[in-house]
C-alpha cells in the first residue's frame, strides 16, 4: 500500500496553517521551516489546494495562505484528493494486470482495501486532527509545568 509523500506533505501543510489559523495568513516558507518540506513542493502542491477551493491566497506583505474552508468540513480524504494523489494496495494500480496481464486471484481483497482506506480518510476531518494536536500539546506543556513546579 503506498500513500506518496505527496498526500502526507499536502496534510501536514493544512495542519500546519490550521494550527496557525487566525493569527494571520500562513507564508509558505514559514511552513517549510516548521516541517521540513521543500518550498518548490509546497508551491506545486498549493496550488492544487487552491484549485480545489480548499486555501485561499493573500497577496503582499504578511501574505500567505488560509484555509477557506471551516476545518469541521475538510476531510483528509478530500485533501490527499485535491493533490491527485491516490492509495492503492494493488499491484496493478487498479488494471486488472496483477499477474501475467491478468487479474491475480487477491484483487478484489486489495481492491476493497483501497475503497475502505478512503471511506475512513473521508470521515477524518481537519478539525479532529488539530483538536487531537493542540490536546497533545497541551498535555505535554501541562506535564513538563507540573514538573517543574514540583522541583
Amino acid at each position: 500500500m503506498r500513500l506518496t509523500t505527496k498526500g502526507r506533505f499536502a496534510v501536514t501543510a493544512m495542519m500546519d496553517i490550521a494550527l496557525q489559523e487566525g493569527v494571520r495568513p500562513v507564508a509558505l516558507s514559514d511552513i517549510s521551516e516548521r516541517q521540513n518540506i521543500s518550498l518548490s513542493y509546497l508551491e506545486q502542491l498549493f496550488g492544487k489546494l487552491r484549485r480545489r477551493a480548499l486555501v485561499t491566497s493573500v497577496r503582499g506583505p504578511g501574505g500567505g495562505y488560509r484555509i477557506s474552508q471551516p476545518t469541521e468540513t475538510i476531510t483528509v480524504g478530500e485533501i490527499i484528493r485535491a493533490v491527485d494523489e491516490t492509495v492503492d494496495a494493488t499491484q496493478c494500480g487498479g488494471l486488472k494486470n496483477c499477474k501475467d496481464d491478468k487479474e491475480c486471484i487477491t484483487h478484489e481483497l486489495w481492491t476493497g482495501l483501497n475503497e475502505h482506506i478512503f471511506d475512513y480518510m473521508d470521515t477524518v476531518k481537519l478539525a479532529d486532527l488539530v483538536e487531537k494536536r493542540v490536546f497533545k500539546m497541551n498535555g505535554v506543556h501541562k506535564v513538563k509545568f507540573e514538573k517543574i513546579n514540583r522541583v
